[in-house]
């Protein structure tokens, strides 16, 4: 059976930084580790005043083809995942797709070109399109370029401020990959939830408190769907597990949750128990589901009983050295790129998959062969899992990756300067840039840039030598 997955990745960060501890904390008169403790964020990143979804998402895939020797023929089709889109009927892919084509002599033509929206599960899902066109044998040979591209902007002074970024995931979906192999089975978890959206709006309306219990319910839905079609899920089968990263506290949730489930019933969770004790099973409480969605016949007293001696174990547990070493080393390296630019929406998880093989590449590890879990969420809300095989090229298409460098090179803002970036790119705002008198902070090479605005209101943009 042909393996269908990732060939080859590529990542463009927004050129801008934001201090979280040393510059936004002081001008909010907070305490720096509400950030880089509460939220294991360190900065964010976002884009120039010349910069926004399109640039950063062609960057990225001129990159990627560039270093993989890609002509337009070689790519059957093109999917944008987003949920920073300006414009409700042309699709982010044809403006990327024609920036590319300014730069190579052939064209996208007989290239399929659509943009996928689901909040930050829509990276995925186009994956997943991807994949089923190659396996569906439609792709007559091709590729097919994913890019994942968002500005993620709060308006100002919202609780989510923090947690802001801008960047692009570019990914090479092919036959035989040379980086990864998708799994066939995959997990769902789905409802119809209000916990983030967006309604004719650019800043996002959040209930944080229910945004955190809809994520980990969807997340254990997902589970639980993968676990029926691929079997039991245990913590020595992985040796990454990626979640979708709005900001790694977060993931501490989501990694505790995970761990505790794949336990549950092993020879692991009995060696903890002289320690901490066995899981509080639902089924002592009069309790017929699990988790902070559970629904059934349960009494509330007897839900609370069930939530506190659940809530009593995990505080254990995550204090225990099996838990502390199975973090360190399996969720940790998936966080490195997140804490420094924050969060990229429907690129997110997939800078955890690239910070997890960068760490590995690092420490020169052997990973092929080995397997990651991979869950993606999007607010609304849906989670996806599945599995992913690390191909023994993997390192080659690893090594040649420029992140550091970029977060390295990113311009520091200060706060007066982040305000004025904010406003730009605030679409309710009109700034300088609409009178084309554009103040950037760093000077474009080598890229596409943004370039006004044509005849009937259209982004328009170009490369830079």
């Amino acid at each position: 059976m042909t393996e269908v997955g990732i060939d080859a990745i590529e990542i463009w960060t927004g050129k801008l930084k934001l201090d979280l501890p040393n510059t936004f904390a002081p001008a909010k008169g907070e305490d720096p580790e509400k950030y880089t403790k509460g939220l294991g964020l360190n900065a964010s990143s976002f884009p120039d005043t010349y910069e926004d979804i399109v640039t950063m998402g062609a960057n990225a895939a001129h990159r990627l083809m560039e270093h993989e020797g890609l002509e337009p023929e070689d790519i059957g089709r093109i999917d944008v995942a987003t949920e920073s889109s300006f414009d409700n009927s042309k699709p982010v892919s044809t403006y990327i797709a024609g920036c590319l084509e300014g730069v190579y002599d052939g064209k996208f033509s007989h290239a399929n070109k659509g943009e996928r929206k689901f909040a930050c599960v829509a990276g995925t899902q186009s994956i997943d399109d991807a994949y089923n066109w190659i396996k569906a044998g439609r792709n007559r040979g091709r590729s097919a370029l994913v890019i994942a591209t968002d500005t993620a902007l709060y308006a100002r002074n919202d609780p989510g401020e923090a947690t802001q970024g801008a960047g692009a995931v570019a990914m090479l979906i092919s036959e035989d990959p040379e980086l990864v192999s998708l799994s066939t089975e995959q997990g769902y978890g789905s409802a119809d939830e209000t916990d983030f959206l967006k309604p004719n709006q650019q800043f996002p309306s959040v209930d944080g408190k229910r945004s955190v219990q809809v994520y980990l319910a969807r997340m254990r839905e997902a589970l639980e769907d993968f676990e029926g079609v691929a079997g039991r899920a245990r913590t020595e089968d992985f040796a990454y597990i990626p979640f979708h990263t709005p900001f790694p506290g977060m993931v501490r949730k989501a990694a505790l949750f995970g761990y505790r489930r794949m336990i549950r019933d092993t020879q692991q969770e009995e060696e903890l128990a002289d320690e901490i004790g066995r899981q509080p099973r639902e089924e002592a409480f009069g309790v017929s589901g699990q988790g902070p969605e559970s629904s059934g016949t349960e009494s509330h007293a007897d839900e609370e009983a069930y939530e506190e001696a659940l809530n009593e174990y995990m505080d254990g547990l995550k204090r225990t050295d099996a838990y502390q070493e199975w973090y360190g080393r399996v969720i940790d390296p998936t966080l490195t790129i997140s804490r420094e630019v924050g969060n990229w929406y429907t690129g997110s998880v997939h800078l955890a998959r690239t910070s997890a093989l960068r760490t590995a590449f690092e420490e020169d590890r052997d990973l092929a062969g080995e397997r990651l879990l991979v869950g993606s969420y999007g607010s609304g809300a849906q989670a996806e899992i599945h599995a992913e095989t690390v191909q023994d090229t993997w390192e080659r298409k690893i090594a040649d990756l420029t992140i550091d460098q970029q977060i390295e090179d990113r311009y520091d803002l200060s706060y007066e300067e982040y305000e004025r970036v904010h406003d730009v790119h605030n679409h309710d705002i009109e700034s300088d840039l609409d009178q084309g008198e554009i103040e950037q902070f760093t000077d474009p090479h080598g890229e596409f840039v943004f370039d006004g605005w044509g005849r009937m209101g259209e982004r328009k943009y170009r490369f830079v030598e």
